[in-house]
């Protein structure tokens, strides 16, 4: 694996084409950064969670696909975030904030079961802790990507077409 330089070259204005303003040849893994952006966004929005996942709206998955979606490819629930410096996120900042946000979520997800109803993630003593960790890593992947990390989250349709289409 080789590990960009901090002279990265989207950061220069050359890049091909765009997934919103986020250069979609940046990273060469930039589908699975993709992802874990998704569910990042997802479990750090206490009013998405609100008013997406215990209100039952469809189009978005629930806690249990945002963590499938946070290790699915990465494997960040068997090894650091590190390994995947220079693919998958810029620096050695972007990889310690998403384990640390890995590292709670999977530990409220092992306590109540991933197939426990969205109120015992929301409900767990642990849960403002994970969502902080996760705001964490959220803002400064999207940040570093050029995106509003205020922007609602998409609906998982949306993510597969926009991963979908290079």
């Amino acid at each position: 694996m080789t590990v960009q330089d901090s002279e990265n070259p989207s950061r220069r204005g050359r890049h091909s084409s765009t997934m919103g303003v986020m250069p979609l040849n940046d990273m060469p893994w930039w589908r699975w950064r993709s992802n874990v952006r998704s569910a990042l966004h997802m479990l750090s929005d206490p009013v998405f969670q609100r008013d997406v996942w215990l209100a039952g709206t469809e189009g978005y998955g629930d806690v249990t696909d945002a963590v499938y979606r946070l290790v699915e490819d990465t494997w960040l629930d068997n090894w650091s975030a590190e390994k995947y410096v220079g693919t998958i996120f810029r620096d050695a900042q972007e990889a310690a904030l998403v384990d640390t946000a890995v590292l709670r979520v999977l530990r409220i997800m092992h306590q109540v079961g991933p197939d426990a109803p969205v109120a015992a993630y929301l409900d767990h003593h642990g849960w403002p802790e994970a969502v902080r960790a996760t705001r964490d890593a959220h803002v400064l992947l999207a940040m570093n990507d050029g995106e509003d990390p205020e922007t609602p989250p998409r609906t998982l349709e949306v993510l597969r077409i926009m991963t979908r289409s290079a």
